[in-house]
């Protein structure tokens, strides 16, 4: 890993930021949305309440006519109880003549930017007007008062601080700022955790791929959980399984042709270094045997292959197949390996989704073996049946027999039977692990069946019913096969 790799940012830092970004931006927007909604909510309560205290005034100074407007202006004072950021006065000819009682906190006269700014308020209507000076922004409301009889004008005057107001909501507004925060940090930490949690699978991801080496293969991924990542570990531990099978193929097909092809060259060389160029004899007794070799080679260079190709998934093609025509194919065929009483021992007349290709490669393999093994003249029976789901298609022969104890072997690469060793039957051991191979690739089983001097039987048992109905009978009349 070089040093940009490390430095770079990790695919849960990138997420928790993104995350956090966004969770900053929702709360920023909602704070602002709130703060322009509050303040406006604000204006209106303070010019509510204003209009409520303006309404009190006029009822209580119409009710009111003896002193004059003095007299009305100082019974509205006395009758009217201003909220907390709320103060009152009275002007008498533009001169402060009542105030508010001594418990009301905010004092207007002290303001005389604010009592030269009512003085020089209309008179003619009420009204409703934002003053600013340098102590503060009040929204005032003016209510002119004339009683008749009386010359003099009166002006009550009702204020009430807005920037004390829009103080209160600004420390609210700080409140949820730091609430923010706070939610921040928490969203940042508790999205780490659950993220290196979530994405743990992509970590051991990473060192798995790091332990992996092109000698180990066998490194997997923790599957945790049942989520989408925990989908994509099992999905590359598959992929895992499907390169560590591929390259185990192909390490033991290079293994097996360095093994079986050393001695056939070996001996190709050795008498090519031996011949005697002038003898005839000699010459043509190496060219036979070289021969012999070479085609030796290729069987077992064309079994290999087929070996190798049992790894891939196109290995077995299935396709409709009548298995009585195949089994009568098969036999056909099988008459050529060697004169043997050959005999249908069953047949299956249904249609199954099988490999025809391949089953005769298997089939034939095993006609093979039991001529190769067996005496001339000997019966060989071939049979086809149909057992619920199960296809199952046998050879038996009254030949040599396996040992118990080889009967398990036998399907490896490479092994052959102590009773084929000892009878001196030529061969690689490669053609049964070809049977299983083809068998296995239809997703069945091989079973061997022996007994050392009387015989051996073998049956492929193959599961036909994939997908719905696989098989189908078919209205055939019955053949005798001589």
């Amino acid at each position: 890993m070089t040093t940009a790799d490390r430095a770079a940012p990790t695919v849960r830092t990138k997420v928790v930021a993104v995350l956090v970004l966004l969770v900053l931006l929702a709360l920023g927007v909602g704070g602002v949305l709130t703060w322009v909604i509050q303040r406006r909510q604000a204006d209106e309560r303070i010019e509510a309440n204003l209009s409520r205290s303006v309404a009190q005034l006029r009822q209580s100074a119409s009710s009111t006519t003896e002193g004059g407007a003095p007299e009305s202006l100082r019974r509205a004072l006395q009758q009217t109880v201003p909220l907390p950021d709320e103060g009152m006065m009275a002007l008498v000819d533009g001169r402060p003549t009542w105030y508010a009682p001594r418990t009301v906190r905010l004092r207007l006269e002290d303001d005389a930017q604010l009592v030269d700014a009512v003085a020089a308020v209309a008179t003619d209507r009420a009204r409703l007007t934002t003053v600013t000076t340098t102590r503060t922004t009040y929204r005032v409301a003016t209510v002119p008062v004339r009683v008749s009889g009386d010359p003099r004008l009166g002006l009550y005057v009702l204020a009430a601080d807005r920037d004390a107001e829009l103080d209160a909501l600004a420390a609210t507004w700080r409140t949820y700022a730091l609430v923010a925060l706070g939610a921040l940090a928490v969203v940042a930490v508790v999205g780490s955790l659950v993220l290196r949690r979530l994405l743990r699978p992509l970590d051991d991801l990473r060192s798995t791929a790091q332990r992996i080496t092109e000698t180990d293969l066998s490194e997997r991924i923790p599957v945790r959980g049942t989520d989408d990542v925990a989908e994509l570990t099992r999905t590359v531990n598959a992929m895992l399984d499907r390169l560590e099978a591929s390259i185990d193929g192909q390490r033991r097909l290079l293994d097996d042709v360095g093994h079986e092809l050393r001695t056939p060259l070996t001996v190709i060389g050795g008498h090519l270094e031996l011949v005697d160029v002038t003898d005839p004899h000699d010459v043509a007794a190496t060219r036979d045997l070289t021969l012999d070799e070479v085609q030796r080679m290729r069987v077992l260079v064309d079994d290999l292959l087929v070996l190798a190709g049992t790894e891939r998934p196109d290995f077995v093609r299935r396709v409709p197949t009548r298995i009585g025509v195949l089994t009568d194919d098969v036999l056909d065929k099988a008459r050529m390996l060697g004169a043997r009483t050959w005999v249908v021992g069953s047949r299956a007349d249904v249609e199954c989704d099988v490999d025809p290709v391949r089953l005769t490669q298997a089939w034939l393999q095993l006609a093979a073996n039991a001529v190769s093994y067996s005496a001339p003249g000997s019966r060989v029976t071939i049979g086809s049946s149909l057992e619920g789901n199960r296809l199952r298609l046998s050879v038996s022969d009254e030949g040599l027999g396996i040992d118990p104890e080889d009967v398990d072997r036998v399907f490896e690469r490479f092994t052959r039977g102590r009773a084929a060793l000892d009878a001196g039957v030529p061969g690689s051991g490669l053609g049964l692990a070809i049977v299983a191979a083809i068998v296995s690739g239809h997703g069945g089983e091989v079973r061997l069946s022996s007994v050392r001097g009387r015989g051996t039987t073998v049956v492929l048992d193959l599961p036909v019913t994939t997908d719905g109905q696989a098989t189908r009978p078919l209205e055939l009349h019955p053949e005798e096969v001589p």
